[in-house]
């Protein structure tokens, strides 16, 4: 008589899920949301699409995880940015890690955030809602660093923190999309201290 042999209940998953998310996250930053496809995601990440989906759940889930995975690596410069004593040291530390990010030799060139959102229609929606909340929150936390400053006299009165917020952001974004198309680290460098010399004197 033939005995029937089961898989084992909660046999351990055969991959390393962080190894695997990290490879997402550089297809994802590399192609952008849909120029990456699940074929591409799954051969880089070293799994099948069955073992994606489990860990992961779907395309959306995994973009928000490796979304999540970037802004606590290469773009953990903006969290540090803010802890900088003086307003100008915060755009420094936000610019300057903005071009040390998008031009590191080691990884996709450009923004994770920036490419994912290039170029993304109506499929990509929740991925596009998904990096406007982020940056969004992101010049929140900035504006709410120049309006301290500003209450403590670290920049003129009358100066709008939401303002200068999104300036700054926008320069980081073009930044982003320069070192994308090609630009060298010094040239986006320069580019960031030409910026800053419009800083509002304190």
């Amino acid at each position: 008589m033939e005995i029937q042999r089961k898989a084992p209940i909660g046999r351990p998953r055969g991959f390393d899920a962080d190894e695997a998310l990290e490879r997402a996250m550089r297809v994802f930053w590399e192609h952008g949301f849909e120029g990456a496809g699940i074929t591409d995601l799954t051969n880089a990440m070293g799994i099948t699409r069955t073992s994606m989906y489990a860990a992961f759940g779907n395309k959306d889930e995994l973009f928000r995880k490796a979304l999540e995975r970037y802004a606590e690596g290469p773009g953990a410069y903006a969290a540090r940015a803010l802890q900088e004593p003086t307003a100008q040291q915060v755009a420094t530390a936000f610019l300057g890690g903005s071009v040390r990010a998008t031009t590191r030799p080691d990884c996709p060139t450009g923004c994770f955030g920036v490419q994912s959102a290039l170029a993304v229609g109506d499929p990509g929606r929740n991925a596009r809602d998904t990096l406007t909340a982020w940056r969004d929150e992101a010049i929140a936390l900035l504006g709410d660093r120049f309006r301290r400053a500003v209450d403590e006299g670290d920049l003129p009165i009358g100066t709008d923190p939401g303002l200068l917020a999104r300036y700054l952001m926008t320069v980081a974004n073009g930044i982003a999309v320069q070192a994308a198309g090609g630009a060298t680290r010094d040239e986006l460098q320069q580019v960031a201290a030409m910026a800053l010399r419009s800083w509002p004197p304190a």
